[in-house]
């Protein structure tokens, strides 16, 4: 168990799988040493924008191997952790602006980690067409959250800066897609670094 705490940071896109996974083992870590991981959301549209990134689906299309060989790494990944709640999502790629501008809004109501966990279960457990207000807004009454609140929040001025600048500063430390993660200033990309990410808390504590 770590004592001194260092800072250890998710950056997330509800739009990428591989944060799902990883939002899923993250207890596992924080069980294990002590650490608590702090959760900054991005937009992964943004984040691509800004580093002339492509998501895996566009920059894997039409190569012959690697897809199949990153399925079976997300499947080895499943299994490992003994994950039984992930399905792809039929309506991908979503556009998940909404989402992470409503996960801004959450933190200061109190229900950040709530709000989280019922957009991941909507994205990637039960998958829905998320970036359909009416799907999102049933979505928020279902979780039993400030639906009203949100949706209300999510149009203001400083919501949509306060993510700009999130994905801004992100992507100033290093980040370019996601999950990012950083341990003090350590960047670790995707979800099979998180062993390293593991190792690094340990060894700075």
């Amino acid at each position: 168990m770590v004592t001194a705490m260092v800072k250890v940071e998710f950056h997330f896109d509800f739009g990428s799988p591989n944060a799902y996974l990883s939002h899923l083992v993250i207890p596992e870590i924080e069980n294990r040493t002590g650490a608590k991981f702090e959760y900054v959301p991005v937009l992964l549209g943004g984040v691509f924008k800004l580093t002339n990134n492509r998501s895996p689906a566009q920059s894997l299309a039409g190569i012959k191997n690697k897809p199949e060989y990153e399925r079976l790494e997300m499947t080895r990944f499943i299994k490992r952790h003994g994950i039984t709640r992930f399905q792809s999502n039929p309506f991908f790629p979503v556009n998940t602006l909404m989402m992470m501008r409503g996960a801004i809004a959450a933190r200061p109501l109190g229900v950040f980690d709530r709000y989280v966990d019922a957009m991941y279960r909507n994205m990637w457990a039960e998958p829905k067409k998320m970036d359909d207000l009416n799907i999102f807004r049933s979505a928020l009454d279902e979780a039993g959250l400030p639906t009203a609140k949100i949706l209300e929040l999510i149009e203001t001025r400083p919501v949509k800066d306060e993510l700009l600048e999130n994905t801004n500063r992100s992507v100033e430390r290093g980040t370019f897609g996601s999950p990012t993660f950083y341990v003090g200033n350590e960047i670790f990309f995707g979800k099979d670094r998180l062993r390293d990410v593991e190792e690094m808390i340990v060894a700075s504590g």
